[in-house]
Protein backbone atom coordinates (compact mmCIF):
# COMPACT_ATOMS: atom_id res chain seq x y z
CA UNK A 1 0.00 0.00 0.00
CA UNK A 2 1.34 3.40 -1.05
CA UNK A 3 1.73 6.16 1.60
CA UNK A 4 -0.99 8.67 0.27
CA UNK A 5 -2.86 5.55 0.32
CA UNK A 6 -2.45 4.70 3.60
CA UNK A 7 -2.80 8.35 4.68
CA UNK A 8 -6.16 8.90 2.33
CA UNK A 9 -7.68 5.69 4.60
CA UNK A 10 -6.89 7.62 7.98
CA UNK A 11 -8.41 11.07 6.63
CA UNK A 12 -11.74 9.14 5.56
CA UNK A 13 -11.57 7.36 9.19
CA UNK A 14 -10.81 10.95 10.61
CA UNK A 15 -13.99 12.61 8.87
CA UNK A 16 -16.35 9.86 9.86
CA UNK A 17 -14.74 9.85 13.42
CA UNK A 18 -16.13 13.65 13.23
CA UNK A 19 -19.74 12.05 12.65
CA UNK A 20 -19.75 12.73 8.41
CA UNK A 21 -20.81 10.01 6.55
CA UNK A 22 -18.51 10.91 3.93
CA UNK A 23 -19.76 8.77 1.09
CA UNK A 24 -19.56 10.59 -2.17
CA UNK A 25 -15.93 11.79 -1.06
CA UNK A 26 -14.86 8.46 -0.38
CA UNK A 27 -15.61 7.35 -3.77
CA UNK A 28 -14.14 10.47 -5.62
CA UNK A 29 -11.02 10.20 -3.42
CA UNK A 30 -10.31 6.89 -3.89
CA UNK A 31 -10.28 7.57 -7.63
CA UNK A 32 -8.12 10.56 -7.15
CA UNK A 33 -5.17 8.57 -4.74
CA UNK A 34 -5.40 5.43 -7.96
CA UNK A 35 -4.59 8.37 -10.59
CA UNK A 36 -1.76 9.45 -8.41
CA UNK A 37 -0.36 6.11 -7.99
CA UNK A 38 -0.50 5.64 -11.69
CA UNK A 39 1.40 8.71 -12.33
CA UNK A 40 3.64 7.84 -9.86
CA UNK A 41 3.40 10.89 -7.77
CA UNK A 42 3.61 10.37 -3.84
CA UNK A 43 2.73 14.37 -2.95
CA UNK A 44 -0.17 16.22 -4.46
CA UNK A 45 0.47 19.59 -6.34
CA UNK A 46 -2.08 21.86 -7.65
CA UNK A 47 -1.18 20.77 -11.49
CA UNK A 48 -2.05 17.12 -10.54
CA UNK A 49 -4.92 17.96 -8.82
CA UNK A 50 -6.41 19.84 -11.47
CA UNK A 51 -5.58 17.70 -14.36
CA UNK A 52 -7.58 14.70 -12.05
CA UNK A 53 -10.32 17.16 -11.20
CA UNK A 54 -11.09 18.47 -14.65
CA UNK A 55 -12.05 15.06 -15.43
CA UNK A 56 -14.24 13.62 -17.61
CA UNK A 57 -14.10 17.00 -19.99
CA UNK A 58 -17.53 16.86 -20.73
CA UNK A 59 -18.79 16.76 -17.26
CA UNK A 60 -17.87 20.48 -16.22
CA UNK A 61 -20.68 20.85 -13.26
CA UNK A 62 -18.66 17.80 -11.26
CA UNK A 63 -15.41 19.81 -11.51
CA UNK A 64 -15.82 22.30 -8.44
CA UNK A 65 -16.43 19.54 -6.53
CA UNK A 66 -13.81 16.85 -7.24
CA UNK A 67 -11.57 19.92 -6.45
CA UNK A 68 -13.12 20.82 -3.12
CA UNK A 69 -12.49 16.86 -2.40
CA UNK A 70 -8.88 17.07 -3.07
CA UNK A 71 -8.47 20.47 -1.40
CA UNK A 72 -10.03 18.64 2.08
CA UNK A 73 -7.14 15.89 1.53
CA UNK A 74 -4.36 18.25 0.57
CA UNK A 75 -4.94 20.32 3.61
CA UNK A 76 -5.11 16.86 5.89
CA UNK A 77 -1.00 16.08 4.69
CA UNK A 78 -0.22 19.39 4.93
CA UNK A 79 0.54 18.75 8.35
CA UNK A 80 2.37 15.49 7.48
CA UNK A 81 4.05 16.20 4.23
CA UNK A 82 4.95 20.08 3.48
CA UNK A 83 5.96 19.21 0.29
CA UNK A 84 1.89 19.25 -0.46
CA UNK A 85 0.14 22.32 -2.23
CA UNK A 86 -3.06 23.43 -1.69
CA UNK A 87 -5.07 24.02 -4.48
CA UNK A 88 -6.57 27.63 -4.19
CA UNK A 89 -10.23 27.76 -3.61
CA UNK A 90 -12.29 29.47 -6.47
CA UNK A 91 -10.18 28.50 -9.73
CA UNK A 92 -12.98 25.98 -11.07
CA UNK A 93 -16.80 26.65 -11.12
CA UNK A 94 -18.87 24.81 -8.61
CA UNK A 95 -22.04 24.42 -9.25
CA UNK A 96 -25.33 26.50 -8.30
CA UNK A 97 -27.77 25.61 -5.84
CA UNK A 98 -30.74 25.13 -7.09
CA UNK A 99 -33.39 27.68 -6.44
CA UNK A 100 -35.99 26.00 -4.81
CA UNK A 101 -39.82 25.25 -6.20
CA UNK A 102 -42.39 27.02 -3.53
CA UNK A 103 -45.14 25.18 -4.02
CA UNK A 104 -48.48 26.37 -3.33
CA UNK A 105 -51.27 25.14 -1.22
CA UNK A 106 -53.39 24.22 -4.00
CA UNK A 107 -50.58 22.16 -5.69
CA UNK A 108 -50.41 20.46 -3.14
CA UNK A 109 -53.86 19.83 -2.42
CA UNK A 110 -53.73 18.52 -5.99
CA UNK A 111 -50.62 16.37 -5.56
CA UNK A 112 -52.17 14.63 -2.92
CA UNK A 113 -55.34 14.41 -4.65
CA UNK A 114 -53.95 12.60 -7.20
CA UNK A 115 -51.91 9.88 -5.13
CA UNK A 116 -54.95 9.30 -3.22
CA UNK A 117 -56.48 8.36 -6.90
CA UNK A 118 -53.63 6.07 -7.73
CA UNK A 119 -55.32 2.68 -8.78
CA UNK A 120 -56.19 0.43 -7.73
CA UNK A 121 -58.71 1.59 -5.36
CA UNK A 122 -58.52 -1.50 -3.02
CA UNK A 123 -54.77 -1.18 -2.54
CA UNK A 124 -52.50 0.07 0.05
CA UNK A 125 -50.15 1.77 -2.63
CA UNK A 126 -52.57 5.20 -2.59
CA UNK A 127 -52.92 5.22 0.61
CA UNK A 128 -48.79 4.85 1.28
CA UNK A 129 -48.17 7.67 -1.55
CA UNK A 130 -51.02 10.17 -0.11
CA UNK A 131 -49.43 9.28 3.65
CA UNK A 132 -45.69 9.83 2.30
CA UNK A 133 -46.30 13.43 0.43
CA UNK A 134 -48.28 14.54 2.47
CA UNK A 135 -45.71 13.88 5.55
CA UNK A 136 -43.37 15.49 3.75
CA UNK A 137 -45.63 18.55 3.12
CA UNK A 138 -46.32 18.99 6.87
CA UNK A 139 -42.63 18.03 8.43
CA UNK A 140 -40.02 18.99 5.29
CA UNK A 141 -37.98 15.87 6.22
CA UNK A 142 -36.10 14.93 3.41
CA UNK A 143 -37.32 11.98 1.55
CA UNK A 144 -34.50 9.59 2.80
CA UNK A 145 -35.34 10.01 6.31
CA UNK A 146 -39.38 9.46 5.40
CA UNK A 147 -38.50 6.42 3.59
CA UNK A 148 -35.79 4.89 6.42
CA UNK A 149 -38.25 5.13 9.47
CA UNK A 150 -39.21 2.57 11.26
CA UNK A 151 -42.18 1.34 12.72
CA UNK A 152 -40.19 1.78 16.25
CA UNK A 153 -39.57 5.31 15.08
CA UNK A 154 -43.03 6.18 14.87
CA UNK A 155 -45.00 6.73 18.62
CA UNK A 156 -48.81 6.90 17.56
CA UNK A 157 -49.41 7.72 20.96
CA UNK A 158 -47.60 10.92 21.30
CA UNK A 159 -47.11 11.51 17.59
CA UNK A 160 -42.99 11.99 17.93
CA UNK A 161 -41.21 10.79 15.34
CA UNK A 162 -37.74 9.55 15.49
CA UNK A 163 -35.00 10.58 12.60
CA UNK A 164 -31.75 7.94 12.63
CA UNK A 165 -28.70 7.92 11.03
CA UNK A 166 -29.66 11.10 9.47
CA UNK A 167 -27.76 13.14 6.47
CA UNK A 168 -25.17 14.08 9.01
CA UNK A 169 -25.34 10.62 11.09
CA UNK A 170 -27.52 12.33 13.80
CA UNK A 171 -30.60 11.24 15.27
CA UNK A 172 -33.52 14.15 16.51
CA UNK A 173 -36.81 13.82 17.51
CA UNK A 174 -39.98 15.62 15.20
CA UNK A 175 -43.08 16.12 16.72
CA UNK A 176 -46.29 15.97 14.39
CA UNK A 177 -49.88 18.13 14.21
CA UNK A 178 -52.18 15.50 16.02
CA UNK A 179 -54.00 15.71 12.81
CA UNK A 180 -50.99 14.59 11.07
CA UNK A 181 -50.64 11.53 13.94
CA UNK A 182 -54.36 10.66 12.99
CA UNK A 183 -53.80 10.28 9.57
CA UNK A 184 -50.50 8.14 10.20
CA UNK A 185 -52.68 5.49 12.51
CA UNK A 186 -55.04 5.25 9.61
CA UNK A 187 -52.44 4.53 7.31
CA UNK A 188 -50.24 2.01 9.71
CA UNK A 189 -54.09 0.01 10.76
CA UNK A 190 -54.73 -0.47 7.08
CA UNK A 191 -51.06 -1.24 6.50
CA UNK A 192 -50.82 -3.85 9.22
CA UNK A 193 -54.37 -5.34 7.64
CA UNK A 194 -53.13 -5.46 4.20
CA UNK A 195 -49.42 -7.21 4.98
CA UNK A 196 -49.18 -10.41 6.30
CA UNK A 197 -46.70 -11.56 7.47
CA UNK A 198 -44.71 -8.42 7.51
CA UNK A 199 -41.74 -8.51 5.44
CA UNK A 200 -39.89 -6.00 6.84
CA UNK A 201 -40.25 -3.27 9.62
CA UNK A 202 -40.10 0.23 7.70
CA UNK A 203 -43.29 2.03 8.36
CA UNK A 204 -43.93 2.83 4.48
CA UNK A 205 -43.79 -0.19 2.70
CA UNK A 206 -44.84 -1.32 -0.78
CA UNK A 207 -47.54 -3.13 -2.15
CA UNK A 208 -46.14 -6.69 -1.18
CA UNK A 209 -44.92 -5.35 2.56
CA UNK A 210 -41.60 -4.72 1.06
CA UNK A 211 -39.22 -1.57 2.16
CA UNK A 212 -40.54 1.09 -0.48
CA UNK A 213 -37.49 1.79 -2.83
CA UNK A 214 -36.61 5.65 -3.61
CA UNK A 215 -36.26 5.08 -7.58
CA UNK A 216 -40.08 3.98 -7.41
CA UNK A 217 -40.95 7.24 -5.35
CA UNK A 218 -39.32 9.20 -7.65
CA UNK A 219 -41.22 8.13 -10.45
CA UNK A 220 -44.88 7.90 -9.14
CA UNK A 221 -43.84 11.83 -8.57
CA UNK A 222 -42.44 12.50 -11.88
CA UNK A 223 -45.75 10.64 -13.10
CA UNK A 224 -48.32 12.55 -10.85
CA UNK A 225 -46.60 15.81 -11.46
CA UNK A 226 -47.37 15.67 -15.07
CA UNK A 227 -50.84 14.43 -14.35
CA UNK A 228 -51.75 17.61 -11.72
CA UNK A 229 -49.62 20.53 -14.20
CA UNK A 230 -46.60 21.07 -11.67
CA UNK A 231 -44.60 20.02 -15.41
CA UNK A 232 -45.38 19.48 -18.66
CA UNK A 233 -45.14 15.66 -20.56
CA UNK A 234 -41.50 16.61 -22.34
CA UNK A 235 -40.01 18.47 -19.24
CA UNK A 236 -37.35 16.83 -17.82
CA UNK A 237 -36.53 19.09 -14.95
CA UNK A 238 -39.37 20.68 -12.58
CA UNK A 239 -40.81 20.52 -9.07
CA UNK A 240 -38.87 18.20 -7.10
CA UNK A 241 -39.61 16.03 -3.98
CA UNK A 242 -37.24 17.98 -1.83
CA UNK A 243 -38.78 21.40 -2.63
CA UNK A 244 -41.25 20.11 -0.24
CA UNK A 245 -38.78 20.33 2.53
CA UNK A 246 -38.20 23.94 0.83
CA UNK A 247 -41.70 25.01 0.81
CA UNK A 248 -42.11 24.11 5.00
CA UNK A 249 -39.30 26.12 5.75
CA UNK A 250 -40.54 29.23 4.15
CA UNK A 251 -43.94 28.76 5.44
CA UNK A 252 -42.61 28.35 8.80
CA UNK A 253 -40.36 31.44 8.77
CA UNK A 254 -43.13 33.46 7.05
CA UNK A 255 -45.37 32.49 9.92
CA UNK A 256 -43.31 33.83 12.69
CA UNK A 257 -42.61 37.02 10.54
CA UNK A 258 -46.37 37.61 10.25
CA UNK A 259 -47.13 36.61 13.98
CA UNK A 260 -44.09 39.29 15.37
CA UNK A 261 -42.23 36.52 16.15
CA UNK A 262 -38.31 37.25 15.86
CA UNK A 263 -35.97 35.42 12.88
CA UNK A 264 -33.42 35.14 16.24
CA UNK A 265 -36.63 33.05 17.68
CA UNK A 266 -37.85 31.01 14.79
CA UNK A 267 -34.63 29.92 12.84
CA UNK A 268 -32.90 28.30 15.61
CA UNK A 269 -35.70 26.22 16.54
CA UNK A 270 -36.41 25.53 12.44
CA UNK A 271 -32.87 24.06 11.82
CA UNK A 272 -33.15 21.81 14.43
CA UNK A 273 -36.61 21.25 13.68
CA UNK A 274 -35.19 20.30 9.75
CA UNK A 275 -31.81 18.62 11.15
CA UNK A 276 -29.37 21.32 10.19
CA UNK A 277 -25.88 21.22 11.25
CA UNK A 278 -25.27 24.24 11.24
CA UNK A 279 -27.82 27.92 11.79
CA UNK A 280 -26.34 29.47 8.43
CA UNK A 281 -27.76 26.54 6.45
CA UNK A 282 -31.06 27.71 7.69
CA UNK A 283 -30.66 31.44 7.25
CA UNK A 284 -30.30 30.31 2.98
CA UNK A 285 -34.16 30.02 2.99
CA UNK A 286 -34.49 34.43 3.62
CA UNK A 287 -33.15 34.33 -0.56
CA UNK A 288 -35.23 32.12 -1.53
CA UNK A 289 -38.88 34.08 -1.26
CA UNK A 290 -39.07 37.75 -2.11
CA UNK A 291 -42.07 37.84 1.23
CA UNK A 292 -39.00 37.09 3.21
CA UNK A 293 -36.70 39.42 2.20
CA UNK A 294 -39.17 42.26 2.32
CA UNK A 295 -39.89 41.17 6.10
CA UNK A 296 -36.24 41.52 6.62
CA UNK A 297 -35.28 44.56 5.18
CA UNK A 298 -38.03 45.90 7.16
CA UNK A 299 -37.02 44.74 10.33
CA UNK A 300 -33.49 46.10 9.27
CA UNK A 301 -35.29 49.61 8.42
CA UNK A 302 -36.79 49.64 11.58
CA UNK A 303 -33.45 48.94 13.62
CA UNK A 304 -31.87 51.58 11.98
CA UNK A 305 -34.18 53.65 12.56
CA UNK A 306 -33.99 53.36 16.67
CA UNK A 307 -30.38 52.81 16.65
CA UNK A 308 -28.68 56.18 17.97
Amino acid sequence: MSALRAAFRDYISMRRGLGYKFMQPEVRLAGFVTFMEQCGAGVITRDLALEWSMQPINRRATWGIRLTDVRGFAQYLCSLDPRTEVPPAGILPSPSRCKPYLYSEAEIRDLLAAAFALPPSHALRRWTYYCLFGLLAVTGMRISEALNLQDKDVDLKSGILTIRDTKFGKTRLVPVHPSTKSTLQRYAKRRDAHRYPPRCSHFFVAERGGRLLLQYVHRVFWRLSRQTGLRSPSDHTGPRLHDLRHRFAVQTLLNGYRTGQGVDVVLPVLSTYLGHTCVRDTYWYLSACPELLGHAARRLERHWEVTP
